[in-house]
């Protein structure tokens, strides 16, 4: 098995518009979540949410791709975009056929679907735009990504749900270091801040009307973000002898399912899914420094996942740092895994764990380390991402420092 380098990355969070903006971010536990600012708020219950207002469409595409690409799109392609500069890959004709495409998402298209129906139902338009089909379809970032930098391997789309980019980057890795491929663009994208999606969420009673608090004993739910990471894989050796700079170290992946509850998550399933991680990446429990945790703020899934960490790690989930950047930028939905990814390189990288803001009371069934408020000076040599999605749908990327 070969091993697989992260040469680049790029990020669109609630805390930025770079990776470096969305790093900062994180050290200083700054919170992205606020009031939002969309069409027929006085209708939601629930009125925050973690959005990115500095992102302007006109300013980074051109009025026909803005014609072709909802926001999500856009999202995937601006993250691609910083993550293939930073890797300085360089892609002539050979090359293309042995690069691919891996994005994942669950709602792509939210925007053009919400305007779309908006314009039909309330405004009384017999029209809509006649790019709404290729706006909406769930493959529009992984195509639009694969255009524009002429990557002419398999590109393709993965939507599960809350674990959609942690299964697509761990599609990816495994077509890199199997050898099928030589390099893969792969991450998440969301642009889930739309009425429908709020008020579809509001139905299943678990979002927050005022912080997201991981961990904390008072939490009161989660909250929708946006965002979009996107990291470019190499193999190894092949990244080294180019001089490229590296990042980091893809070392296993695990994924299972729960196959019980479509929405209650099960300490088992979420268990087998870290063992298979560290067993892929040849990993013990006490390698591991960091773990970046699923930590969406409802009562069921904080105690299952801290169950679970203990039932994977055994003695050394005494000594794991924990966090839950989802208390800073939101809960990216398919994205989600993508935009934590880069929490966990950034722990790698510059030996600093993000915490968990919103933290104000131990819940005696969250006894871990969760890195309340404060970022945290460590050094971490290894660490986990992991993503638990409704349906029992599990992914778990292992990393290591290089």
């Amino acid at each position: 098995m070969r091993r697989v380098a992260v040469t680049g990355l790029g990020v669109v969070s609630a805390l930025g518009l770079t990776r470096a903006a969305h790093f900062e971010g994180l050290r200083e536990g700054r919170c992205g979540i606020a009031e939002l600012a969309i069409p027929d708020l006085d209708r939601l219950q629930v009125r925050i949410g973690a959005a990115q207002p500095g992102f302007v469409s006109e300013e980074r595409f051109t009025r026909a791709e803005i014609g072709l690409y909802d926001r999500t799109t856009q999202f995937a392609l601006t993250a691609a975009r910083e993550a293939m500069a930073q890797s300085g890959l360089a892609v002539d004709a050979e090359l293309a056929e042995r690069v691919g495409v891996v994005i994942g998402t669950a709602l792509n298209g939210m925007e053009t679907v919400d305007d779309s129906y908006r314009a039909v139902f309330a405004e009384g338009k017999n029209r809509v735009h006649p790019f709404v089909v290729p706006r909406l379809m769930s493959s529009a970032g992984a195509s639009h990504i694969s255009m524009a930098f002429g990557l002419k391997g398999p590109a393709y789309t993965v939507s599960t749900a809350c674990s959609s980019a942690n299964h697509a980057i761990g599609q990816a890795f495994h077509l890199v270091r199997s050898g099928a491929l030589e390099a893969a663009v792969a991450g998440g994208a969301e642009a889930p801040l739309t009425f429908g999606v709020m008020k579809a969420w509001e139905g299943l009673r678990v979002l927050s009307r005022d912080a997201c608090r991981p961990f904390s004993r008072d939490r009161s739910g989660m909250v929708q973000g946006e965002g979009a990471a996107v990291v470019v894989l190499e193999e190894f050796e092949r990244a080294r002898a180019r001089g490229a700079d590296i990042l980091g170290e893809i070392a296993g992946f695990g994924m299972t399912a729960d196959a019980g509850d479509i929405v209650q998550p099960s300490v088992d399933g979420a268990a087998r899914a870290i063992r298979a991680a560290l067993a892929d990446a040849r990993m013990a429990p006490d390698d591991v420094d960091y773990v970046n945790a699923h930590g969406t703020a409802t009562m069921a899934n904080d105690r299952s996942e801290c169950a679970a960490i203990r039932a994977a790690l055994g003695a050394a989930a005494e000594t794991v740092s924990v966090s839950s950047t989802k208390s800073m930028h939101g809960h990216c939905i398919g994205g989600a895994g993508a935009v934590e990814l880069a929490a966990a390189l950034m722990a790698l990288a510059e030996g600093v764990v993000p915490p968990t803001i919103g933290h104000t009371e131990a819940d005696p069934e969250c006894d871990l380390d969760v890195t309340p408020n404060v970022a945290r000076e460590r050094s971490v040599a290894a660490a986990l991402s992991n993503s638990f999605a409704f349906g029992g749908l599990n992914a778990v990327l292992a990393l290591r420092r290089v």
